[in-house]
Order: C-alpha cells, then structure tokens, then sequence
C-alpha cells in the first residue's frame, strides 16, 4: 500500500491506495506543537481503527507547506512505519511544468493538484482549493501550472469577523434560509456561503477568458462539496485530489 500525506496550515489529510484505488483516508488538525512520537502513534492508531496494518505499507509520499513540521513527519514515519517518505521537492519527478515567476514559491501541494489534474481531467482547467486561503490555480492545454489567485479562506473570513468586531458571533458554516439573513448569523452565513460561491464564479470567469472558453472546473479541498452545492460553475469535486497527485508523482519516481 501507498501512504499519502499533504500537510496543510490547517490540516494534515492522508490516504491510504491499493493501486489507483484510495482506500481509508483521513483529516487531521494540523498541529505544530506535536512531537514525531505523537505524530507516529496517531498514524498507527488511525490504522487500526480501519484494520490496516502499517506493515503492509510499501512507501510513502508526502507533500509539506509548513517547513517546520515536515521534518517531524519524516521522522514519524521512519520510526513508526518503517518508511522513508518521498518529499515533493526539487529534483522530484512531477510532470509537471512550472511557469511561476519563481517556481520554488509554489507549494508542493499545488504541483500535486496540477499532477492530478493533468492524468485525470486535462486541460485547460481552474483548480479551486478552499483550504487556509482559497486558491485558483491554472493548469494549461498541455499540463503546465501557469499560477494563479489567493484569497483568505472562509475559515479565515470568519474568524476575522469575530475577532475584530465588538458584536458578531462565531458561526459555522451552513447554508441560512435565503441570501438576506433575517438575525445577525444567517447575516453572517449569507456573506461567507454565498458571498465566496460569488467570488468563485467571478474568478471562474475572469480565467476562462485568459484560459479559453472549454477550462475545467474543478473544487478540492474540505469545504469543495458545500460550495459546489450552490453553484453550477464547478464541474467536479474532488476533494482529494492532492492525494491523487501524490499516488501518480510517487509512481512517476519508481
């Protein structure tokens, strides 16, 4: 089996594949107090808990935006799974194209997407990633990562909400009744629900006319199936898709 890591600011998801299949998958709080010891155990008791052996694991990919924390991935990995992990890096085989200004400001997580997407969907296409900040990455006719768009993510939104102003709650984010909230958190959810389903359609439309008018939508991420859900400008959700791009760069790396 094939372990894959992606390593967010907010969340650390993983994946288990038996071939092209993606089996157990999971999404932890990312955490930079932890230790590679409580790193390990954590691993090993997910596993458990879906009857998969760390002993059946034959290799290990992992993308990291957090610097600090990848070398305690690594180390978790070697004590506790017996494996060393292949880290997105330079000098990594990815198929990939980078088109950046700086292509080494671009996060591993991004190139995985754009790995995916260039084996499953083709381009062109708009990869829409809500995770921390909610990215728009363009991928070319002919696979290359050309950059993109960052904006806050929701989650941020609403917390800035809460901290600078005197009077607004906390919320969660859920569909309100209608767009015009009738108290002060539909209020809050119309704006961040539907307020980035807006910002989404409008980006959409601003890369399609750079990209061509058959560009591919595609949402990722944990919060890919709410947005998705009220509009029709996504045409796929994928929200593993970093860890599809993982299993095919680790394959490209064999």
């Amino acid at each position: 089996m094939l372990l894959t890591i992606d390593v967010g600011n907010t969340n650390i998801t993983l994946g288990l594949y038996k071939g092209e299949q993606l089996g157990p998958r999971w999404r932890l709080a990312t955490d930079h107090e932890r230790m590679p010891d409580e790193y390990g155990l954590q691993f090993v008791g997910l596993f458990s808990h879906e009857n998969q052996r760390q002993e059946d694991i034959t290799g290990i990919c992992l993308a990291s935006v957090v610097p600090p924390l990848t070398s305690k991935i690594v180390q978790a990995c070697k004590i506790y799974l017996n494996n060393v992990p292949l880290v997105v890096d330079a000098g990594v085989k990815t198929g990939v194209r980078v088109r950046y200004e700086d292509p080494k400001a671009v996060g591993a997580d991004r190139i995985a997407d754009a790995a995916a997407v260039q084996k499953l969907y083709g381009g062109p296409a708009c990869v829409v990633d809500f995770g921390t900040a909610t990215t728009f990455d363009a991928i070319s006719k002919e696979g290359d990562y050309l950059g993109g768009a960052i904006a806050p993510g929701i989650g941020i939104a609403a917390e800035a909400l809460f901290i600078r102003t005197a009077k607004l709650p906390r919320v969660d984010l859920q569909r309100p009744p209608q767009a015009i909230g009738s108290n002060t958190v539909h209020a809050m959810q119309s704006g961040l629900l539907f307020g980035y389903v807006s910002l989404v359609e409008g980006m959409v439309v601003r890369f399609r006319r750079e990209l061509g008018k058959e560009m591919r939508v595609i949402a990722t991420g944990g919060l890919a199936e709410i947005i998705a859900a009220e509009t029709e400008i996504i045409e796929d959700v994928a929200p593993w898709l970093t860890l599809d791009g993982l299993r095919i760069i680790w394959e490209m790396n064999q």
